[in-house]
Formats: structure tokens, sequence, C-alpha cells
């Protein structure tokens, strides 16, 4: 049983040592972590803390259940060199630095892109801006209004409550927000959508919240939309 134990708490530390953020002390089977969910695991984990080999950096919530992040610690360090060859240790540890860069790498390109597609939104936005400004009063088209074909508005107030109110959180993604708007209004475009939405928000009659995660996850990215320097992408009813 020593053996065994000692065997995964090796393993763990390996692992801990060649992450850059931090890994989940029990992993599922959809994140890996430091140690599994046997009861032997469970034991050398709780070994590894009481002996201040692991430290927690922070407590994971965005699941169903919350997960303890940890990292390795100096005189964790120590005990693995002390169990493995350190040769093996540090040529792990410069893969995993390798990996991160590569990582980081494919992030910077995504962001870059990002940036460019926000820079023509930009000047687009400029040009409709600039066309409508030089508009005279009998070309210009009909004034923006809630009423008659654009009742999808007043529904938006409605599914949004109805969003709150039920198990899902309070925050409505916007493409599905823009789902349930095209069912009163089956011509619904896109476009119509983010102006309805922006109208509801200068109104404020609605709230409106930006995407925090890594922008190459952004799911559907046609419904997010640029309000100053954020990317929105959830709506929530006042």
């Amino acid at each position: 049983m020593a053996d065994r134990s000692s065997q995964l708490i090796i393993t763990a530390l390996t692992r801990a040592a060649t992450s850059i953020d931090g890994l989940p002390l029990h992993g599922s089977s959809k994140r890996p972590g430091l140690f599994a969910a046997s009861a032997a695991a469970r034991e050398a984990a709780e070994q590894c803390k009481a002996q201040g080999l692991l430290r927690i950096l922070r407590e994971d919530t965005s699941g169903k259940t919350a997960h303890d992040i940890c990292a390795i610690t100096d005189k964790g360090i120590a005990h693995l060199l002390a169990q493995v060859s350190p040769k093996s240790v540090l040529e792990q540890m410069v893969q995993a630095l390798h990996d991160q860069k590569a990582q980081v790498a494919q992030l910077a390109a995504a962001a870059q892109k990002w940036q460019e597609g926000i820079g023509v939104l930009h000047a687009t936005i400029e040009k409709v801006l600039d066309q409508t400004r030089n508009q005279s009063p009998a070309t210009a088209g009909p004034a923006f209004s809630i009423n008659g074909s654009d009742l999808w508005m007043a529904a938006i107030i409605a599914i949004l409550a109805e969003w709150r109110s039920s198990s899902r959180s309070s925050d409505c993604p916007l493409p599905e927000l823009y789902r349930h708007a095209a069912k009163s209004a089956p011509s619904l475009s896109v476009g119509r959508f983010h102006d309805g939405i922006r109208s509801l928000y200068a109104q404020q009659r609605i709230y409106l919240h930006p995407w925090t995660g890594p922008l190459y996850e952004l799911p559907e990215p046609l419904y997010a939309l640029l309000i100053g320097h954020e990317i929105v992408y959830y709506a929530s009813t006042r």
C-alpha cells in the first residue's frame, strides 16, 4: 500500500511540476487532475496536502462541483527530485514549456485576427454612419420604433424575464435570445436584432454583459455585439 501511495504521489507531483496554472486536485473524465477519484488516490492527495507538497491556488466553481486547483510547492519539488531522476523531471518541464509556447502563439494569432476583424467592423460602421448623416430628410428611412413590425423588441423583455425565472443563469446568450425573438419575427435579421438590443440598452431596459473567456472559444460569434471596447455576448432584464 505504501509503494502504491508513493507512486500516486510521484505521478501527481510530476504533473503539478509541469503545469503552468495549476491542476484540479482530483480529475474527471472531461478534465484531468493530479489524482483520480479512487479511495487510494484521495488518501494520497490528503497526504500531499498535509505534508505541504501541494498548495491550493484557488477554487474552481465553474462546473457542478467545486474543485481545488493546486500547484506544487518548493517542498514538493524537493520531494519529487529525491524520488526520481532530476533529468527526467527537467525534460518533462521543458516539453511542457514548449507546449505552452505553442498554445500562446495560437492564442496570439487568434487575437490578431479578432483585432483585424474589429478594425474592419469599426470602419464599416463609420461608413454607414457617414452615409446616414449625409442623407436628406426626404431620403432617410423611417425612424426606429418599437411599434408595428418591431414588436419583437417588446417580446425580448418577456423572454429575458422568463429566462431569469427559470433554473438557468439570468444572463441569456445573444444567440439564444435571437432565436427566441425570431419566433415572433421570422424575417428578423441579425443586424436588426443588434439595433434593437442597442436601443433597449440605451433605454436602460436591459443589461448587457461581455464575453470574458478567450476569444477563440466564443461560440457563434456572428451574434456577438461590439459596444465600446467590449465584446457583448449576454443580456439580462433589469
